[in-house]
C-alpha cells in the first residue's frame, strides 16, 4: 500500500531503494507563488505552444495530464486519476505557497539547482529552500548576465565579466539558451575584443535586451568556459521560439572540442538522446540530463530512460526536473524518473543481464552521486 507521495514500486530492494533515494534536481526554476486562473494551469501543462492552448483543447489531455492526476492527485488527499474538473477544484482550495510547501518536499530532493534567468512572479533560491527545507543553489544564466552588462555604461565586455564574476561567486553553474537564439549550427569560436565592442554598441542601440547577436552569445560561452563551473545547454524540446532542428547536440562537435575539462551538461535531450548519449560517450567533460522530457512523456518516461541509459556512460547521466509553475511539476518530474527507472532496471535485472547490486549503484550515480561531483554540492 503506497501513500501519498510514495512511488508504486514493488517491495523489492531495487523498488524499496528507488523510493527512498534522496535526489539532486540539478536543473529546474521557481514555482508559482501567486493564484492564476485555469487556463494559466493548463498552459502550464503543454511546453511548446507559445499562445494559449485552442478553446478546443485540454492540458490535462495529454501525457503529462493523465501523469499528474494519476500521481499528484494523492499528494493533496484526492484518488489516483480523479478527473480533471475534480482535481482543478480540489486544488483550487490551495494558494500556491501552501501548494508547493506539500508538493516540494514530497520529491525527496536534497539540492535544487535553480536557472533564475526566467519569470519574475515565481519563487527564487531563497524561497525554494524555504517552501521545500532543502538547499537551493542559483545556477546564473548567461543571457541575462548579457542583458545587464548591456544596461551599465563603459565596456561591454569588462562589465560582462565582472557581473558573470560576482554572481558566479555564490553560484554553482552556468547556463545557457542558445537553442532559442539561432541554435547550435554556425561558428561557435571566440570573437575578438573588437568584434564584441561593435557588436555590443549596436545591441545597446537597439535597447539591449532579448539578446540574438550571435558574436555576444559567443563570447558568453566563452567567457564561461573559463569559470572551469558546470555549463548547461538547453538541447532539444522547447517551445516553438526554439527552431528543434538547429537543437541537434551533433552540431555542437567543434564547440565541445574547445570546452577543455569544463564540465558540459546537456539539458532534456528529447528527441536527442541518442546523439546526446553519444557525445557523453566521446567527450570526458559531456554530460546529460533527462528533465522536462520524462515530465512530458508520462507513462512513456521508461521508454526514454531507456534510450539514455545505451550509449552515455552512468557515471554521465544526471537526474532534474525542470520544474517551472505548477509545484506538481517539480514533484512529477522526481516521481516518474523513479517510476522509470525501476521500469528499466527491473527489467535488465530479471533478465539476469545486470546484477541488483549494480542496479541501485547506478540508481545512486544517476540520482544524486553525478551532480554531486560536479556542482560540489
Amino acid at each position: 500500500m503506497t501513500g501519498p507521495g510514495q512511488s508504486h514500486l514493488s517491495g523489492s530492494a531495487l523498488g524499496e531503494h528507488i523510493s527512498e533515494v534522496v535526489l539532486i534536481d540539478q536543473h529546474m526554476h521557481g514555482c508559482w507563488l501567486t493564484p492564476g486562473d485555469r487556463r494559466r494551469f493548463e498552459n502550464a501543462l503543454n511546453e511548446a505552444n507559445t499562445e494559449p492552448l485552442a478553446a478546443f483543447d485540454s492540458g490535462f489531455d495529454s501525457q503529462l495530464g493523465f501523469a499528474l492526476r494519476a500521481h499528484c492527485g494523492p499528494v493533496l488527499g484526492l484518488p489516483e486519476h480523479v478527473d480533471p474538473d475534480g482535481y482543478w477544484a480540489h486544488r483550487s482550495r490551495f494558494d500556491e505557497v501552501e501548494l508547493a510547501r506539500r508538493f516540494l518536499p514530497a520529491a525527496r530532493v536534497s539540492n535544487w539547482l535553480v536557472d533564475t534567468g526566467i519569470g519574475s512572479d515565481i519563487a527564487g533560491v531563497v524561497e525554494l529552500a524555504d517552501l521545500s527545507g532543502s538547499a537551493a543553489h542559483e545556477v546564473v544564466r548567461l543571457e541575462q548576465v548579457a542583458e545587464q552588462a548591456a544596461q551599465t555604461s563603459g565596456d561591454y565586455a569588462a562589465a560582462f565579466e565582472e557581473i558573470l564574476g560576482h554572481r558566479a561567486a555564490t553560484a554553482v553553474g552556468t547556463k545557457s539558451i542558445l537553442a532559442y537564439r539561432g541554435g547550435f549550427d554556425g561558428d561557435l569560436t571566440e570573437p575578438s575584443p573588437g568584434q564584441v565592442a561593435a557588436a555590443a554598441q549596436r545591441w545597446r542601440e537597439e535597447g539591449g535586451v532579448g539578446l540574438r547577436d550571435r558574436i555576444l552569445l559567443r563570447f558568453g560561452l566563452h567567457q564561461a568556459l573559463r569559470l572551469g563551473m558546470p555549463m548547461q545547454l538547453h538541447v532539444g524540446l522547447g517551445d516553438r521560439d526554439c527552431d528543434l532542428h538547429k537543437t541537434n547536440p551533433l552540431y555542437l562537435l567543434d564547440f565541445l572540442r574547445q570546452s577543455g575539462d569544463t564540465p558540459i551538461v546537456l539539458l532534456h535531450c528529447y528527441p536527442y538522446e541518442r546523439e546526446a548519449g553519444y557525445l557523453a560517450q566521446a567527450f570526458n567533460n559531456v554530460y546529460v540530463d533527462c528533465g522536462l522530457s520524462v515530465n512530458h512523456l508520462g507513462a512513456r518516461a521508461a521508454a526514454f530512460l531507456g534510450r539514455m541509459l545505451e550509449l552515455a556512460p552512468f557515471r554521465k547521466i544526471l537526474y532534474s526536473s525542470d520544474g517551472y509553475g505548477p509545484a506538481e511539476l517539480h514533484f512529477l518530474g522526481a516521481r516518474l524518473w523513479r517510476n522509470g527507472i525501476h521500469r528499466v532496471l527491473r527489467e535488465f535485472v530479471d533478465g539476469g543481464d545486470w546484477s541488483g547490486a549494480d542496479a541501485i549503484r547506478v540508481v545512486d550515480l544517476i540520482a544524486r552521486d553525478n551532480a554531486a561531483r560536479i556542482y560540489r554540492v
